[in-house]
């Protein structure tokens, strides 16, 4: 992967390796590594990572991950270190119709017995065990859509029986400090008086509030799967389902990993559906076989596309208010499309124009101490990582590398009573290291308030990465990529009128179906015009066009 290796990524792969044999996690790594590269080599396109996984420098050499760690400063403790106790995540983003080829093989190799997918258990909410209720017990149907009308149900309130009925209204610790407003609690009001009552509908929700949060049905994790060192009814109990060819385990995820087994995610994404097929019509009409991981990252043609905004069909930039910042921010390097991924969300979003500004030198870079250019030099001084935190945790205040990963999961998660010692030792540290207290004790707090907004830069990294190669394929191949798009929406007429759309503005012409030259997907024919698929036609059945 690297030809020569640096003292430094030799110490690191050595860390890597250290930890992920004490830990014992060795086998994880080789069922992961065996199971890509099955993918690889039966024509799965495969993603170039997800999450955490990608800090890995030895997922990177054994081919689970395509993004270089060393090269992103993306780290391994943010994915795998001692303090860590439970299983790491190693998810993998196939295909759409590759995925289903990846779990035959797993299932081939290891066994029928031994490759489960995950239940789920769906529980009653307060408003479906209201409307069971009365059904069984017969309250008309108008009546029970009445009262489910009548409670609040945005999801920051968590609202159930014990909020709605019992918590006090106004006062320390009541629904008023939910935030609920004058007319919902008018509505709680009237639930309580029928409550209350002692005609049918205060049963229903007597025996309802009984119900709420019991099983009701179960169903079947999306993408999870287990494999098991054994026979898996040795181990957890498993049940058939009529929805799935594999066992399913009875236990859930939470409880499954507990049980000795370990869990894969095996993800679906469409945009590598789009990337194969482009990549297939790219070889049939220009010859050109092109490794779409090994793509120059400073290509000009892609950076004008980013920067005019002309991101429809580009993998996470398709939003309005993206086309809108990428216009202002004019990106030119790869670390400005993965700033940007990681910054679009809600609460870092109010840092995107402070990220424009710096950039173009209409507002002052500022780091608090001159130590910490290093690490926030490239999003122009402002804090966007969870690893930039965890990497100044170390510099400033000597933290060690799993110190650093607790700071991280602390400031998530706001652990108060963690934070507090984790203040005092990295103060200790700082101080050590001769930092003035005060301009610390301001970086701290300033982390306190960014660090739950900051972002895994493993994970944007990769998703820039799918990003940017889904632009490159729509500059310089946009009539084969803008087909393989139409594909991916093959049975969404909605989807498919709006790229059709997208190709007008292009300049591409999109040609009606043609019982001649129509094949099932969309095509390019020899003039570089699209060919709409026969699979795009609403009623059009796949025998019949087959």
């Amino acid at each position: 992967r690297w030809g020569e290796i640096a003292q430094e990524t030799q110490e690191r792969l050595d860390f890597e390796l250290f930890t992920i044999k004490t830990m014992g996690f060795a086998g994880y790594f080789l069922i992961v590594m065996d199971f890509i590269k099955a993918g690889r080599d039966l024509g799965v396109m495969i993603g170039p990572g997800r999450g955490s996984a990608a800090g890995s420098a030895v997922a990177y050499c054994i081919g689970i991950t395509n993004i270089d760690p060393i090269k992103y400063n993306l780290l391994f403790e943010r994915f795998l270190n001692p303090d860590r106790k439970s299983m790491p995540d190693i998810d993998t983003d196939f295909d759409d119709e590759g995925r289903q080829k990846v779990i035959d093989y797993v299932v081939q190799k290891y066994g029928r017995n031994q490759v489960a997918q995950i239940i789920t258990y769906g529980t009653m909410a307060t408003k479906s065990s209201i409307k069971d209720v009365a059904r069984v017990m017969e309250l008309p149907l108008a009546d029970a859509n009445y009262i489910a009308k009548l409670i609040p149900d945005k999801p920051a309130y968590g609202m159930d029986f014990k909020k709605l009925i019992h918590k006090p209204l106004a006062g320390p610790d009541s629904l008023n400090e939910l935030g609920l407003s004058p007319d919902e609690i008018e509505n709680v009001k009237k639930v309580r008086d029928m409550y209350n009552s002692p005609d049918l509908v205060g049963k229903v929700l007597h025996q309802a509030e009984k119900l709420e949060g019991t099983v009701r049905n179960t169903g079947i994790h999306a993408a999870g799967i287990i494999i098991a060192p054994e026979d898996l009814s040795n181990i957890v109990p498993v049940s058939t389902s009529k929805d799935s060819d594999l066992l399913i385990t009875q236990y859930e995820g939470k409880v499954i990993e507990d049980a000795g087994v370990i869990k894969m995610d095996f993800l679906g994404l469409r945009n590598l559906s789009i990337i194969k097929e482009a990549l297939k019509m790219i070889k049939e009409n220009h010859g050109v076989a092109i490794d779409i991981d090994y793509i120059p990252l400073d290509d000009a043609k892609t950076f004008e596309l980013f920067q005019h905004g002309e991101t429809n069909a580009i993998f996470q930039f398709e939003s309005d208010g993206m086309k809108k910042y990428m216009k202002e921010l004019k990106p030119d390097k790869f670390d400005d499309l993965i700033a940007m991924n990681a910054l679009y969300r809600p609460g870092p979003i109010a840092y995107i124009p402070n990220f424009i500004n710096r950039k173009h030198g209409r507002e002052e870079i500022h780091y608090d101490l001159a130590e910490m250019e290093e690490y926030l030099s490239e999003t122009y001084g402002i804090t966007v990582y969870q690893e930039q935190v965890m990497l100044l945790s170390q510099k400033l205040g000597n933290f060690t590398k799993g110190d650093a990963d607790v700071l991280r999961k602390a400031m998530g998660k706001k652990q108060k009573a963690v934070l507090d010692k984790m203040k005092v030792k990295f103060m200790e540290g700082a101080d050590k290291n001769g930092h003035d207290l005060k301009i610390c004790e301001k970086i701290w707090t300033d982390w306190e308030a960014f660090a739950q907004y900051a972002f895994n830069k493993s994970h944007s990294t990769c998703y820039a990465f799918v990003a940017y190669q889904t632009a490159y394929l729509k500059a310089h191949y946009p009539e084969e990529y803008m087909a393989g798009v139409l594909t991916s929406q093959l049975g969404n007429i909605d989807k498919i009128t709006f790229f059709m759309e997208e190709c007008k503005a292009l300049g591409l012409n999109v040609l009606g179906p043609d019982i001649n030259e129509s094949a099932r997907k969309f095509s390019v024919n020899k003039k570089k015009e699209i060919r709409f698929g026969l699979g795009g036609i609403k009623g059009s059945g796949d025998a019949a066009v087959d």
